[in-house]
């Protein structure tokens, strides 16, 4: 039992106080009874003990225990129990006891003793305990074990007040962003991790799910080699890639990061006009695709011949010694030979190494540089939260300018040595089903919209070997949830991301088994909400109408969030742009709440609000009561109406109301509905400004290539029926 690395130990006062850990070691109470001088009594609940090395331990340093009932006593009670404690002057610890729960989580403390907290109207000193390890798959844990060193910090007491359980999580949430960020491992190399990763997983394979053609991980990363000495002899600093999920994006992808220039991922289903300002911020001259994709995608707004690097025909022309010689070397060479060989450690930690675009849906793409450690960090972040066991199968059917692809369905299975299956399009759910049953494979991500069709294709056993099948991008209904648990007994997942993240920052889990021993536990998942912050991800929530003041976590506003994973600036502008960067903390746009177990509950996006009359109105709200007040199915393949705002002399915004319904085509019978739709309301007791105030009929609801709503053409669109100036 080796005792932790204690930082802090000053913070403990001469004076008696109440020391709140999210978790403890036995050899971290040992460290803390020797820094108390012996003085330290355990607070124990009934229901919630720790386990039989704890207790033994307890026994071993004759500390004295109070215990309580959470369910039957009074907070005056515990605290009466506290005090006496104090008076013999005697430090007290909340001893939290075996629970069942999720792995790398922030905290072992169920909801109901944070409450406690509050209540209890102590000051606490928070502590903050993390184990730390050297990979990506457990640079995050809950326990030490060999190669894992524990971390204890002792944080600054809280100010007396109310909602202390809060302020408590804040602390301890603010402790792990900070500490992770430290970890020495972030600040390597992407391209040295992946070549670490794929020599000691030269078995794994890459399965192009079109062919069913399997290329092991030497392999890959012998023709990468091979294509990264083509790429040193361009004179580019970027290259763009247009390629759909597949060992060819996988291999261009590695070729120029071991070339040393910044793979670009082109989003090949975007506009001429968002293309071309894509590849004018990135400064591209040269991009990477394929013949047999270029005759798939015609309508693509292709760059000129002479710019385009042709797959095959590089490879075709490759030296089929240097070829041989390289993957040769890649099978039985040792990692640090090659990461020599291309100099793989001059470009790491904040260095550029993949640039992403925005999807643009409220404006122009903007260029995201996503850097060695954000990557890194938000991979480790991802594989340890997942839990992921040796043997895992990926399918990688997301595209890869989707940062939620690149990330998720191709770096991390690469990093953790994983077996990938390929398939170009996250459309074919006939074909996603059988790659997924033929495989076995255990983890899938999708979007809502694509799982729809994945689950009208499937059979019972199609997912039997999934163990997370994870939906994000957009809202994931409980209709959608049942049916797929019903039909499938798959649990959809619902998680969150942001480009400018990595992407992602929460997820839902699937629940830990609940413990008998005690009837409190940590919920994996919450429906409704978008899970949990990842390890090392702190949250902020400030006021709507002022970003200065911040709020109780419990109360919505708009979430700022910090953490390695979240990029600097957008490409072209300033590193630290005033409007959604303050003091480290990055502004998400969206508005949500947190509970006492971490999950947050989206509101919506700010952009989706409108202010009309000094109050704000969210368009998704709106949306969902029309959608119910006209008895349509919001879980339909093709949304049939959008709510946008536009300017209003009288009350600043006015909403308006985009519909592809045939009843609402004639103008003549407009004010009828725009009538009936708010007399409906008004029964619901909704304010009158939910209502909209004009119906706009559309042949589509505009929407992006991501299945998102296109929100800039959506206003757009009704600005111009209206004949309204744009805000």
């Amino acid at each position: 039992m080796s005792a932790p690395t204690i930082l802090g130990s000053e913070r403990i006062p001469s004076k008696p106080a109440l020391l709140f850990p999210n978790r403890i070691s036995c050899a971290g109470l040992k460290a803390l009874h020797k820094i108390c001088k012996g003085q330290l009594s355990i607070l124990i609940e009934r229901n919630f003990r720790p386990g039989a090395e704890m207790q033994a331990l307890i026994s071993k340093l004759r500390m004295n225990t109070i215990d309580f009932d959470l369910r039957q006593a009074k907070p005056y009670l515990v605290r009466d129990l506290i005090i006496c404690e104090f008076d013999a002057g005697k430090h007290v610890i909340f001893l939290p006891g075996v629970i069942s729960s999720c792995p790398a989580g922030l905290s072992n403390i169920p909801a109901p003793y944070l409450m406690q907290l509050g209540s209890l109207h102590i000051a606490p000193l928070p502590i903050f305990c993390c184990c730390y390890g050297n990979s990506v798959r457990d640079i995050v844990c809950n326990e030490a074990r060999k190669g894992i060193s524990e971390l204890m910090c002792i944080l600054p007491r809280l100010a007396p007040g109310p909602q202390a359980g809060e302020r408590c999580l804040a602390a301890w949430m603010s402790c792990g962003e900070e500490q992770f960020r430290k970890q020495p491992h972030l600040n390597k190399s992407l391209t040295s991790t992946l070549v670490r990763a794929l020599c000691e997983n030269r078995k794994a394979q890459v399965t192009d799910g079109m062919t069913n053609n399997s290329l092991s991980y030497f392999k890959i990363l012998g023709v990468s080699m091979t294509v990264a000495r083509q790429l040193q002899q361009r004179d580019d600093k970027r290259i763009g890639i247009i390629l759909p999920p597949g060992p060819g994006a996988i291999i261009a992808t590695l070729a120029c990061l071991l070339a040393g220039l910044t793979p670009v991922m082109i989003n090949y289903a975007s506009s001429r006009t968002a293309f071309e300002s894509s590849a004018s911020q990135a400064g591209l001259k040269s991009y990477i695709t394929a013949r047999k994709f270029m005759e798939k995608l015609p309508q693509f707004s292709w760059p000129a011949q002479q710019q385009l690097i042709i797959v095959e025909d590089l490879l075709a022309n490759l030296s089929k010694p240097m070829l041989a010689a390289n993957v040769l070397t890649a099978k039985i060479a040792p990692a640090a030979l090659i990461c020599r060989m291309f100099d793989t450690e001059a470009r790491r930690g904040d260095d550029e190494a993949i640039l992403l675009f925005t999807s643009g849906s409220s404006g122009d793409p903007k260029g995201v540089a996503l850097s060695h450690r954000m990557i890194m960090a938000n991979a480790a972040q991802c594989a340890c939260r997942l839990n992921l066991l040796d043997h895992e199968a990926f399918l990688g059917n997301l595209p890869i300018f989707h940062s939620f692809g690149l990330t998720i369905t191709m770096i991390v299975p690469l990093l953790c040595g994983f077996d990938l299956v390929t398939y170009p399009s996250p459309t074919d759910a006939k074909k996603l089903c059988e790659l997924v049953a033929d495989n076995k494979l255990t983890l899938v991500c999708s979007t809502p919209t694509f799982a729809r069709a994945m689950l009208r294709r499937a059979k019972p056993n199609t997912f039997h070997s999934v163990r997370h099948f994870i939906v994000g991008a957009e809202k994931l209904h409980k209709q959608l949830r049942d049916e797929f648990m019903n039909t499938c007994g798959v649990e959809l997942l619902e998680g969150y991301g942001l480009t400018e993240a990595t992407p992602v920052c929460a997820v839902n889990l699937p629940d830990a088994r609940p413990l008998n021993s005690t009837p409190y536990y940590l919920p994996g998942n919450t429906h409704g909400s978008i899970g949990t912050p990842l390890p090392g991800i702190a949250v902020r929530i400030t006021d709507i109408d002022d970003e200065s003041k911040e709020i109780p976590f419990s109360e919505q506003g708009m979430i700022w969030l910090k953490g390695a994973n979240i990029f600097s600036g957008y490409v072209g502008q300033s590193p630290f742009p005033s409007e959604i960067f303050r003091d480290g903390w990055f502004k998400t746009g969206d508005l949500g709440s947190m509970n006492l177990n971490g999950f947050i509950t989206l509101g919506g996006r700010l952009s989706r609000f409108s202010k009309i009359g000094g109050e704000m109105v969210p368009h998704e709200g709106v949306e969902q009561l029309i959608y119910d007040i006209l008895g349509l199915d919001p879980n339909a393949p093709e949304q049939c109406l959008s709510i946008t705002g536009v300017s209003d002399e009288q009350k600043g915004e006015a909403l308006v109301l985009l519909t592809t319904l045939d009843e609402h085509r004639h103008e003549s019978q407009q004010k009828k509905y725009i009538t009936s739709i708010r007399t409906e309301m008004m029964a619901r007791h909704i304010p009158a400004l939910w209502s909209p105030k004009y119906i706009v009929p559309v042949e589509s609801i505009p929407v992006l290539a991501s299945g998102k709503l296109d929100l800039r053409n959506g206003k757009l669109l009704a600005e111009e029926a209206l004949c309204i100036k744009a805000l």
